[in-house]
């Protein structure tokens, strides 16, 4: 078979042909490509997880189908309000070039730095952790000793790092990040193609999970999907800070929609798909998670889905018996997927950022032979799994959920400055129900983050009163972000010959 620059240009259209040969990026991705892209990289661990802690908040069913509606109609709103910003900018790096374009190159450098530092990192290093654990249910995994294990590093501001704790999930999910960036780094179709295999298989695993829990013999009946919890009734102002924690957890299962931004340089016709992917996409999730739902709902009365762990193997248990290892098989899956999808668009941001000159120069290179971001898929990978070793990406990632919705609210108020600095730029998806939509995204972003703070504060004052102070995650997750302002400086004085 051949390998050669020539014979992978062959069915590319001759403008894309020239990149290829000026050593480029390819745009081969399709419609069908970039909305499994999308698929992958939002459906993770949350949907197996989160709804069990969920009902815990809301004790009852309709109100936990409510929220993930919910959740799914807010998130469609900045999907359409990023669509109309994706088909005017179809470049690779998404979020990053558009904030760069609507409020700066700082205010772009920002976004680049926090998913390099641990947005999207934090993202992989998680997903492969959740992978090794299900891993056990199949395989037993090697550990060191107490001693080794115990063995720590104090980080300030952070806490006790204990890189051989755990040791065998460790390296197996260092090697899943090795195995997944080898395959994105030999090209994006071949990435694409790992894409699609693994997102149809969780979607239809997980469809094949919601047809058994309605099958006859499963035990599923309409009064545990219509009745409340007798032990969980919240009222006032403690129904609504439960709904908010809900949406918490719902949200983080809705985490993601932006991966398709990230790649559209290597999207064919970007200016059409990738917007058209994204909406898709979004559509299919909510309702698979919605459907995932009602079947959760519809085999567990509510007290025993609000102190389930891991529902969806507790669900798949009353179904069938051995229904938690297909579960485990099922995670195993998705976050394979996910992981794959997000490493494939990360790496794009931080390629753009080096093109702009904002970030180290060796990290925009592309492979002659491949065409795809090589050095920056690599440097990614080793960051990876460093997090992965240091055990704090959790910690990392819980920081930065808060400044997560923050560039979500800014992306969708770029609408409006853009329609304002450039009314005459071509706007091949124009956000329907303007300007209702997008504004009707940024008060629920901007109360979303209110209410965090709160919540934020309101748990390091018990944790002070208690003893045992703790970091204020929102503004610890601030001030990482912030972090990353000397690198954007010296590259900004290096560029002015200062």
């Amino acid at each position: 078979m051949k390998t050669d620059c020539h014979s992978e240009t062959e069915s590319l259209t001759p403008a894309a042909a020239a990149r290829a040969r000026s050593g480029d990026l390819l745009p081969t991705l399709g419609l069908f490509t970039t909305t499994m892209l999308v698929i992958g990289g939002v459906i993770g661990s949350g949907i197996f997880r989160k709804p069990g802690v969920m009902m815990g908040e809301l004790g009852s069913p309709g109100l936990l189908l409510a929220v993930w509606l919910l959740a799914g109609v807010v998130t469609l709103f900045g999907v359409l309000s990023n669509a109309e910003i994706s088909s005017m900018i179809p470049e690779t790096g998404g979020q990053y070039v558009y904030f760069e374009r609507m409020f700066g190159p700082f205010i772009g450098y920002l976004y680049g730095w926090a998913a390099f530092a641990v947005i999207q990192t934090g993202s992989i290093a998680a997903l492969a952790y959740v992978f090794a654990e299900y891993s056990t249910q199949f395989v037993a995994l090697p550990e060191v000793s107490p001693s080794a294990a115990a063995w720590a590093i104090h980080l300030p501001f952070i806490g006790d790092v204990t890189p051989l704790k755990e040791v065998g999930l460790k390296c197996l999910a260092g090697a899943v990040i090795v195995v997944l960036t080898t395959v994105n780094y030999l090209g994006v179709r071949f990435g694409g193609l790992t894409q699609n295999i693994f997102t149809l298989a969780k979607v239809a695993g997980m469809c094949l999970l919601a047809l058994l829990a309605f099958s006859p013999g499963a035990g599923g009946t309409v009064a545990n999907l219509a009745t409340p919890s007798p032990s969980i009734h919240k009222e006032g102002v403690a129904l609504l800070v439960a709904i908010v924690a809900a949406l918490q957890g719902a949200f983080w299962g809705y985490e993601g929609w932006v991966k398709a931004s990230f790649v559209a340089g290597e999207v064919r016709e970007p200016q059409r798909i990738v917007p058209k992917a994204t909406v898709l996409a979004m559509l299919i999730v909510t309702g698979v998670y919605l459907l995932v739902n009602v079947a959760y709902c519809w085999v567990l009365p509510a007290d025993a889905m609000a102190t389930s762990k891991l529902v969806a193997a507790d669900a798949a248990e009353r179904v069938f018996n051995g229904g938690g290892k297909l579960i485990a098989a099922l995670v195993m899956v998705s976050t394979f997927g996910a992981i794959n999808g997000v490493i494939l668009a990360s790496s794009r941001v931080y390629f753009a950022m080096a093109r702009r000159n904002v970030f180290p120069a060796l990290l925009s290179h592309v492979h002659p032979r491949y065409h795809t971001p090589s050095a920056s898929l690599v440097v990614q990978a080793v960051w990876c799994v460093a997090l992965v070793f240091s055990g704090t990406f959790d910690t990392l990632t819980d920081t930065l959920i808060f400044v997560g919705w923050l560039f979500y609210a800014a992306g969708a108020y770029g609408v409006f400055v853009l329609r304002r600095k450039e009314p005459d730029t071509p706007r091949p998806f124009k956000v329907p129900g303007y300007p209702f939509i997008p504004a009707a995204f940024v008060i629920f972003a901007a109360a979303f983050l209110a209410v965090t703070i709160y919540n934020d504060v309101t748990a390091y004052r018990a944790a002070v009163a208690a003893g045992k102070p703790s970091l204020i995650n929102c503004a610890f997750g601030t001030s990482l972000v912030l972090l990353g302002t000397p690198i954007y400086f010296f590259y900004r004085a290096r560029r002015s010959g200062t």
